[in-house]
């Protein structure tokens, strides 16, 4: 199977890694003395609020603290909650902050082929099978919790199920035998030992949606030229998976940078769904965007949040 020309499209890297199979010598780390490359990659269903800012300002900051390039990414393949009015409004958001990008904003929609095309290759290995368990069967099947909740028990993982309408995990038990031990490296954390064993088999293509997190995310890091990937510490486990895609697709292996969450007096980080106070809001109430950016620099915060410490330390 060729290379899919949605990869080339991106317009912040002419020639992205191509998708290969794994088992083609040690892992192509980018090496962390070139170029620099980070990006911010928000969901268009909600708007931007402090938690945001807080984490596009890290991944701008390292960037440019180290002469590299900051991108701006928009997740909008969650279905009808990815509203595009939202993604105009995020670029707005970004530039009354004081921050700046490399490019045009990458937009996960373009890239659908490319995730249907890793998607196929893991089939091809023989790592996805169709699911048709839904969540409430999950949960009342599963004997153990994992980092996302309960851990799928296998269910449909030796059955000849119907592909129509469902889902497809991957294998991660047969993954793991193709790649033997894997590790990845955090800036703040040092060096872990990779274990999407946590996850159990976790859903690479969705039934309502063309790609999951775990899949959509890695291939778009590979294809974006990510050298250093900035996110929250709720995202800290979520690598173990990723770190495994990367070796059964033949993708660069970046480095990570898991910092701490804003979050409110119950301890519960900043959420949309919660109505945490947007940027937009501030922005219209004329606040002071590049003052906002440095209090937040600062951790100099609006009363009643704080910074969670990441797991490991704070950055």
């Amino acid at each position: 199977m060729g290379r899919n020309p949605a990869l080339a499209a991106a317009p912040v890297k002419a020639e992205p890694p191509p998708l290969s199979t794994a088992g083609n010598g040690p892992p192509r780390r980018y090496d962390l003395g070139s170029m620099i490359v980070t990006r911010f990659a928000p969901s268009p269903n909600g708007p931007l609020h402090l938690g945001h800012a807080y984490a596009a300002v890290v991944a701008h900051d390292l960037a440019r603290a180290r002469g590299g390039r900051f991108l701006l990414r928009i997740e909008d393949i969650d279905g009808e909650r990815s509203r595009e009015e939202l993604a105009e409004k995020f670029a707005s958001d970004l530039k009354w902050l004081g921050l700046t990008w490399g490019g045009e904003a990458v937009h996960q929609s373009a890239r659908l082929a490319t995730y249907a095309e890793a998607a196929e290759r893991l089939k091809a290995m023989g790592l996805l099978y169709p699911c048709h368990c839904t969540r409430a069967e999950v949960q009342a099947a599963a004997t153990a919790m994992g980092p996302d909740g309960p851990v799928y028990p296998g269910t449909c993982r030796h059955r000849a199920a119907d592909p129509a309408g469902a889902a497809w995990r991957l294998d991660v038990g047969q993954a793991l035998e193709i790649t033997g031990p894997l590790t990845w490296l955090d800036e703040i954390a040092g060096e872990q030992a990779a274990r999407p064993d946590l996850f159990g088999d976790v859903v690479l293509v969705r039934k309502d949606a063309p790609a999951s997190y775990h899949l959509a995310a890695t291939v778009d890091d590979a294809a974006d030229g990510i050298t250093l990937v900035t996110r929250g510490a709720d995202l800290f486990a979520a690598t173990h998976v990723h770190r495994l895609l990367q070796a059964l697709l033949g993708l660069p292996v970046p480095t990570w940078h898991h910092h701490g969450l804003l979050v409110e007096p119950d301890g519960r980080k900043l959420a949309k769904r919660r109505n945490a106070p947007s940027l937009a809001d501030r922005r219209r109430a004329g606040e002071d965007g590049p003052a906002l950016a440095d209090a937040l620099r600062a951790h100099r915060f609006p009363a009643g949040i704080s910074l969670a410490s990441s797991l490991h330390g704070e950055p």
